[in-house]
């Protein structure tokens, strides 16, 4: 059995051993205990590593952890402590110990470690377990876990490579459990590919100030790896070169063991908001060399941290206020490389094109770096997190150019990325040509500086991608190709359903008012031309209304991302929306009904519920012998709605209705290409025959305008 084949099936052993117990519920909660278990058995083979070192060095060694809290004090022997002694010994403030005295218990302990003589271990290790808990209720499946980890030698280097790829498999299976309420997963095509344009070379600073699970900085410390020659380079890329920020616990662990895994001994990895910190107070100290991040689309940050940014430049958009934090944060002079500082960044195309603050931030962009590209990725590069569309920002120090170059991958006809078929790396591959060398293409364009609008819209399509000529049209294999993508994808939908139902079914009902609140925040003062107005509708969900916003703006109600509102005189035909992104956020009328969910419901899962068969029914009920159908918030907090335990369940069936809306879309834009088709096979049997040989060309003109006044028309 490989080293592969064998790490595998005892992580599979030891995750078999855990959905046996019941406190556990889903990947979300098993990968966190798996990892904080590796994390200890890890940090001991390390530290025994290195005191053995010490010891042949003649040098003290200050162990991190002490006994009896060590691994091999309390976990190493097969039959060491179980049960409930186990539990006990893990879970409470004070427990009888391994050695038979009574102390701390070994999460108390290890929450209560902090770091001397510069030495950070101890600070890394109380952060990661004041943010951990221990779920298994029974002590004696968690012995049999502890165990198979125990089998694992973390000093092996191909042991810890392999590792590395298992890890990276079951962060990704994670996320996908998780969904809209877990990091989104930047695909490993974008992050080598942003890497790869970057080139960070050895004794560069390289920063991720969103690290979620640690993805870029596991990828730039490989890409760096490769440049070590000497042992003087291995200890600056150990010690000097890797950091990160991640302020949520979870993730946190995450990242830490991801990158333990990939060969960092001692990850640098910030536990706080890399947002908190005044703008202007950011000096030539705090300064890096290369930036590469992917910052959380559509979050909203508190009015505290928003007070860290100039008055022009105040937003609650997330992305907007990290864009203006690299820009700070970038070296001002040459690196030790001898190249520019600088960045490459996921954006959604708000930040490209927004008015207001956007505007602004955007100005700041183009004065003070040079736009390497904007590189326009595919719809769907995030599926099944969110169908946001997305782009690449890399720019540097350095003098602005008077062209701002762009490109795009060109995927193959009739290919959809979806969760099953994600982007490829050889896709991305041929635009680094493209970028270096500038050359305009069908995939890749120019703008000059001088041509852009006065709001500084950097949101420019592809002006090259031609309409398809009238020859071209009706192609069968294309639509063959597209037929067989709709099929996969709705096998796809189909397995990951039927699972997910069996799960709701055996959901208990609840009272939505047991999970939700009524929000009447008016806008009052705060009101300013620059908010959006937000309708509902049943076809769309959230609408952008042209009526205009009445006399006493200040009673207009807000809407922030996860809230849900609808007209009370219209939810019974599904006249309802949700707030799934910043970008969405507004005012809606005085007379609507918003509410919002506890982390135990979410808030899109409630919206499918209240638009089906079943939530209209329970809506009709409460609202039966009314004189005229109205449904006000105190109705809908009596409605029943089932409430899986394990909110990975219901995000599980978020999912799968987003990818059924997904499909119905690209099914419908097919349409057309049928009809295609069939004027392709009319054209091939009866043009040949007609005498005329202008009227192809007669006919591909008049389509092209066709299709110019359909365009002109949408706009």
């Amino acid at each position: 059995m490989t080293t592969a084949q064998m790490l595998g099936s005892l992580l599979k052993s030891a995750r078999d051993i855990m959905r046996k117990d019941k406190g556990l519920n889903g990947d979300l909660d098993r990968l966190p205990l798996l990892t904080w278990i590796m994390f200890l058995k890890f940090l001991d083979d390390l530290e025994q590593q290195r005191e053995d070192e010490a010891l042949l060095g003649d040098k003290k060694f200050k162990a991190a952890i002490e006994p009896p809290y060590r691994w091999r004090d309390w976990a190493a022997h097969p039959q060491g402590i179980t049960g409930e002694e186990l539990l006990a010994f893990i879970n409470n403030d004070e427990a009888i110990r391994p050695d038979g005295t009574r102390g701390p218990g070994l999460f108390a302990y290890l929450r209560s470690l902090s770091s001397t003589n510069g030495d950070n271990r101890r600070d890394v290790i109380a952060t990661v377990f004041r943010g951990v808990d221990n779920r298994m209720r029974s002590g004696y499946l968690l012995r049999d876990v502890i165990n198979k980890i125990g089998a694992i030698h973390f000093t092996s280097s191909e042991e810890l490579h392999t590792l590395g790829a298992l890890y990276e498999s079951m962060l990704r299976e994670m996320r996908d459990a998780a969904g809209d309420s877990g990091e989104f997963y930047t695909p490993r095509a974008v992050v080598r590919f942003m890497i790869d344009v970057i080139d960070p070379r050895l004794g560069e600073i390289v920063l991720d100030p969103a690290s979620g699970t640690g993805g870029f900085l596991v990828e730039a410390y490989t890409h760096l790896e490769k440049q070590v020659k000497t042992v003087a380079d291995r200890n600056r890329l150990q010690s000097e070169t890797i950091v990160g920020c991640e302020p949520k616990s979870l993730p946190y662990l995450l990242c830490q063991m991801n990158l333990l895994l990939h060969g960092l001994d001692a990850p640098q990895i910030d536990p706080g908001n890399a947002l908190r910190f005044k703008l202007s107070e950011i000096g030539e100290k705090d300064r890096v060399d290369v930036i590469l991040t992917n910052p959380p689309f559509g979050g909203e940050e508190e009015k505290g941290i928003q007070g860290n940014f100039p008055d022009d430049r105040k937003t609650a958009e997330t992305t907007l206020l990290f864009l203006q934090l690299i820009m700070r944060k970038l070296r001002r002079q040459l690196t030790i490389a001898g190249r520019p500082a600088r960045a490459a960044v996921v954006v959604p195309n708000g930040t490209l094109s927004a008015p207001g603050v956007a505007t602004r931030i955007r100005e700041n962009l183009l004065a003070d770096f040079r736009i390497k590209v904007i590189v326009r990725l595919p719809h769907n590069v995030f599926a099944p997190y969110t169908d946001i569309k997305s782009n690449i920002i890399i720019f540097e120090r350095g003098e602005p150019a008077d062209e701002i170059f762009y490109c795009e991958p060109s995927l193959p006809l009739g290919y959809t990325l979806s969760k099953t078929k994600p982007l490829l790396y050889e896709w991305m591959e041929p635009l680094k040509e493209l970028i270096e060398t500038r050359k305009e293409t069908e995939s890749s364009w120019s703008v000059k500086r001088s041509e852009l609008d006065a709001n500084l819209n950097l949101d420019i399509k592809n002006p090259r991608r031609q309409l398809v000529s009238l020859e071209d049209r009706g192609d069968l294999s294309v639509l063959a190709a597209q037929l067989r993508s709709f099929a996969d994808e709705a096998d796809s939908i189909h397995a990951d359903l039927d699972e997910t139902l069996k799960l709701l079914s055996e959901a208990p009902l609840e009272l939505i008012g047991k999970y939700t609140a009524d929000s009447d925040e008016r806008i009052g003062s705060d009101y300013s031309d620059e908010l959006t107005l937000v309708g509902v509708s049943a076809e769309e969900g959230l609408t952008s209304p042209k009526t205009a916003i009445g006399k006493s703006p200040g009673r207009y109600k807000v809407l922030r991302t996860g809230y849900l509102a609808y007209n009370p005189m219209r939810i019974n035909i599904g006249s309802i929306g949700v707030v799934r992104d910043s970008s969405q956020e507004g005012i809606t009328s005085p007379d609507y009904v918003v509410f919002y969910c506890s982390p135990d419901l979410l808030p899109e899962y409630v919206y499918h519920y209240l638009r089906s068969e079943a939530g209209r029914h329970e809506i009709n009920l409460k609202t039966k012998g009314s004189v005229r159908f109205r449904l006000y918030y105190e109705q809908l907090a009596q409605i029943s709605i089932p409430v899986p335990t394990d909110v990975a369940i219901q995000q599980r069936f978020v999912n799968a209705c987003n990818r059924l809306e997904g499909l119905r879309r690209m099914v419908s834009s097919s349409e057309g290409s049928v009809g295609d088709c069939l004027n392709a096979a009319t054209r091939a049997a009866f043009l040949p025959h007609n005498s005329d040989q202008n009227l192809l060309a007669q006919l591909a003109e008049r389509e092209a305008s066709d299709d110019a006044d359909v365009h002109e028309e949408a706009a």
